[in-house]
């Protein structure tokens, strides 16, 4: 199924990120995670590409893997860095022959080492050109882009950015999923700015709980580094254990998708780093059990109930 025709359904739509194992024991650790997860019902789920394209054949496997051992939608990640064109239509020849129809089209970070990306021989030089030629030679899959609620690290002019991702629209995308973000307000303005500017695709919203001073930290340093408001600072900073830290990162990217929900949005993407038990917390906290699919009517009644009675 092309992730597309998910929209034409009523309801909002989820989705959680996996990244590929790098040894036996982490893909055991990822297998149980999704394990975990399935339950949840998850509208899809996507397999990223490492930095640099470095795991670009781990993605494959793991991509393969989830698409014949589960029921799930799977969407994968592919990047212009280091492939030529030749190679990239044979990787989605493969995908096509093995019924993988949905592709998450990205420019790529460079490798490690390097400061700049640069353009493959024989590649592409930006993510517009990578869905043009999706969408000329592969026209029944699907195609999400990256949006950028916080600002794209590397164009600082917000109205060039707007334009550059309304070309990456115009060619061919279909639906979008935003950057990692802590602030609400960031999501909707920049959504309205995409509205502004003639886009109407789907915008998934990119959810990551915290749960470890590392992983924020970690965050924090990556070129698209994320801006944490005030108060999740502040509420952070009252914790006296790794526990109550975990529980207050939770919380809050309970409270966001809580939001999300009851403003109108679309899809909601979480960012699990390969762990399930933020995701659960956070069905469970807004009254969804594992049994049941998750749907925004259910969980807005869910959640004013327990917080009204």
């Amino acid at each position: 199924m092309r992730l597309m025709e998910l929209f034409s359904k009523s309801g909002i739509v989820f989705s959680f990120e996996f990244s590929p194992p790098k040894d036996a024991a982490a893909s055991d650790q990822l297998f149980s995670t999704i394990a975990d997860l399935t339950p949840l019902k998850p509208n899809w789920v996507s397999v990223t590409y490492g930095a640099g394209g470095a795991t670009r054949e781990l993605t494959r496997d793991l991509v393969m893997r989830i698409q014949k051992q589960t029921d799930l939608m799977v969407v994968a990640h592919l990047t212009c860095v280091g492939s030529s064109q030749t190679e990239i239509g044979n990787i989605l020849e493969n995908y096509r022959e093995s019924g993988i129809v949905n592709i998450m089209a990205l420019r790529g970070d460079p490798p490690k080492g390097e400061a700049r990306f640069v353009k493959p021989e024989n590649g592409f030089s930006y993510a517009f050109e990578l869905v043009d030629f999706i969408r000329k030679n592969f026209p029944e899959m699907s195609i999400g882009v990256a949006g950028y609620p916080e600002g794209h690290p590397e164009t600082p002019n917000r109205l060039k950015e707007i334009e550059y991702l309304k070309q990456k629209v115009d060619a061919g995308a279909d639906f979008m999923c935003t950057q990692l973000f802590f602030d609400n307000h960031d999501y909707f303005d920049f959504c309205e700015r995409c509205e502004i500017a003639g886009i109407a695709i789907p915008i998934f919203a990119g959810i990551m709980p915290i749960t470890s001073r590392k992983t924020m930290l970690r965050m924090a340093d990556l070129s698209a580094g994320s801006r944490y408001p005030a108060r999740l600072l502040k509420a952070l900073s009252r914790t006296d254990s790794d526990d109550h830290f975990e529980k207050v990162g939770i919380h809050w990217a309970t409270e966001q998708v809580r939001d999300l929900i009851d403003n109108g949005a679309r899809g909601i993407h979480f960012y699990t780093l390969n762990r399930s038990r933020a995701c659960l917390r956070i069905y469970d906290a807004l009254g969804v059990s594992s049994s049941n699919a998750f749907s925004p009517l259910s969980a807005g009644e869910n959640y004013r109930k327990d917080h009204n009675s």
